[in-house]
């Protein structure tokens, strides 16, 4: 009888101890397993991170190239207020005298009609295409791109004069303390190209702080599963 139950005894406990380690090798294997689906996301998620940070690093580079070319152009300008001009002179007063290249180290000399033009916004200022034409010229509306073919340029400044007489009226810049007697009929660099330039770096830098985000997210409903996991068992 006492060797019955010792058999007996000694066989519960050798099944507990099978039950026991074919749990210990299924949690191995488990184990394992996370270990290897970890390992496998982990240089995924720093390549996102660093392609992340490479995307802001580069959007910052942007808006510093852009900070001394578009942005500081647009903030020093003073022709800040958009107006309707009224055209009230028209005319060719006479020609200007330009160089134009005509291969390495090789200028040769041109002319061009230079047209003035006189507008009454707020007060009578002379009218001029942009600010490099402003400052290339104090007294011509427009500097055509000095050629060879001078009757070129003439067609150009006769079509524009011929279209400033039939619109009497055209939208214009001005300075609104009015210690800039020019007035411009257009901007280099006026509020759509200052969005148009700042748009892009900005969804570049939304992008890469989007993926930084996602992926510490990611990394943090992992862990937040794993700790629901180990409560489980």
């Amino acid at each position: 009888m006492f060797f019955l139950a010792g058999a007996k005894s000694t066989s519960g406990s050798g099944r507990e101890n099978d039950r026991s380690a074919l749990y210990q090798k299924f949690r191995e294997v488990d184990l394992l397993d996370k270990k290897k689906t970890v390992t496998a996301l982990k240089p995924g998620e720093d390549r996102a991170i660093l392609l992340g940070l490479g995307m802001i690093l580069a959007s910052f580079m942007v808006y510093f190239v852009l900070g001394i070319t578009i942005l500081r152009s647009y903030a020093d300008s003073v022709w800040m207020e958009e107006g309707l001009c009224v055209v009230l002179n028209s005319t060719v007063t006479g020609e200007v005298n330009c160089s134009y290249s005509c291969g390495a180290d090789c200028w040769r000399a041109s002319r061009y009609p230079c047209l003035q033009v006189y507008v009454s916004v707020n007060n009578t200022g002379r009218l001029a295409h942009n600010e490099e034409t402003q400052d290339a010229s104090s007294e011509c509306v427009y500097v055509p791109r000095c050629q060879k073919d001078s009757a070129a340029m003439l067609s150009v400044v006769m079509d524009i004069s011929e279209r400033l007489k039939v619109n009497q009226q055209v939208p214009c810049y001005y300075d609104p303390d009015e210690h800039q007697g020019t007035v411009l009929l257009t901007r280099v660099y006026d509020h759509s190209v200052v969005f148009h330039s700042l748009l892009w770096p900005s969804c570049m830098l939304t992008g890469g702080a989007l993926i930084i985000v996602m992926v510490k997210l990611t990394q943090y409903l992992s862990r937040l599963c794993e700790e629901i996991g180990k409560i489980k068992r």
